[in-house]
């Protein structure tokens, strides 16, 4: 059985956005599933599907100023196989950046995230640095996601060539790529060349719709740059895993361990060393 770590799995999917029209135009246009397209995960339930599946962690989206109870049970019950991720509105600005840091202090959070076309800003925007800052003082992990989004939103803001200029400011920070960076693959590719802290992670595709050059860059240049990622329940973790079939004749053994466990484990799961920290001491 493959090893993997899944770096998106939405744990209170059905209660956050069964009732949001635009992920319910996404159910409709693309995946046609009805009601059945919303659910939450428990954790037995979400455990049992990581254990049959392969999936020694988990990293589990929720609200920082906001934070679930449910979903912080996750983490605090299993610390070894959950972790958490911030989902981030840049537009409050400050409140948002506290909620973060206030969140990271007590809990077991891995990684944040923004997404451009939810606040219909790209990620030069102002807005967006209060977090960038944090994020590098605490050494965390930010994805962003990139590529044109399903629901009808503005797309420009998550090509990936804006995360030039942030690369640029901020070469230290770890930034993420997330669902891909479709239909800019070649320039997500050449930014993640350019710059040693730049990564992508293909959340929300199958595998074997991602394009030959990706996969080309994931077995040369890009073997320690690209992380599998399911969007669980959205795309199913155990489809979405079992599906690394149809690329596995295509990927070096090495370089499929990469994709899938060794570069997440790295850049997302490993021990933070903040920048305060090493001033303190």
């Amino acid at each position: 059985m493959k090893k993997a770590i899944d770096l998106f799995i939405n744990p209170n999917f059905a209660t956050e956005h069964a009732q949001n029209p635009i992920t319910q135009q996404v159910n409709e246009f693309y995946f046609k599933q009805g009601a059945d397209f919303f659910r939450d995960c428990t954790i037995d339930g979400l455990l049992a599907e990581m254990d049959s599946a392969g999936v020694e962690h988990g990293v589990l989206t929720i609200d920082p100023e906001k934070p679930s109870k449910r979903v912080l049970e996750f983490s605090r019950e299993h610390p070894d196989r959950f972790s958490l991720c911030a989902y981030v509105d840049v537009d409050h600005l400050m409140d948002a950046v506290w909620a973060v840091e206030d969140l990271v202090k007590n809990e077991n959070v891995t990684m944040a995230r923004v997404m451009p076309s939810h606040v219909g800003k790209a990620p030069t925007h102002p807005n967006y640095y209060p977090l960038y800052a944090k994020c590098l003082e605490l050494d965390l992990p930010l994805s962003l996601f990139t590529g044109i989004p399903g629901p009808r939103l503005d797309a420009e803001v998550q090509n990936p060539i804006y995360i030039d200029r942030v690369c640029l400011d901020f070469p230290n920070l770890r930034l993420i790529m997330t669902h891909g960076a479709d239909p800019w693959w070649g320039t997500a590719i050449r930014l993640m060349i350019k710059y040693p802290n730049l990564y992508m992670m293909t959340s929300a595709w199958m595998p074997k719709y991602l394009p030959d050059e990706l996969i080309h860059f994931i077995n040369t240049r890009g073997k320690d740059k690209v992380m599998w990622a399911s969007d669980h329940p959205v795309l199913d973790m155990t489809k979405c895993l079992q599906g690394t079939q149809d690329i596995e004749s295509k990927l070096r053994p090495e370089v499929l361990e990469n994709y899938l466990y060794e570069n997440a484990k790295r850049v997302v799961l490993a021990k933070r060393n903040p920048v305060r920290s090493n001033k303190e001491n």
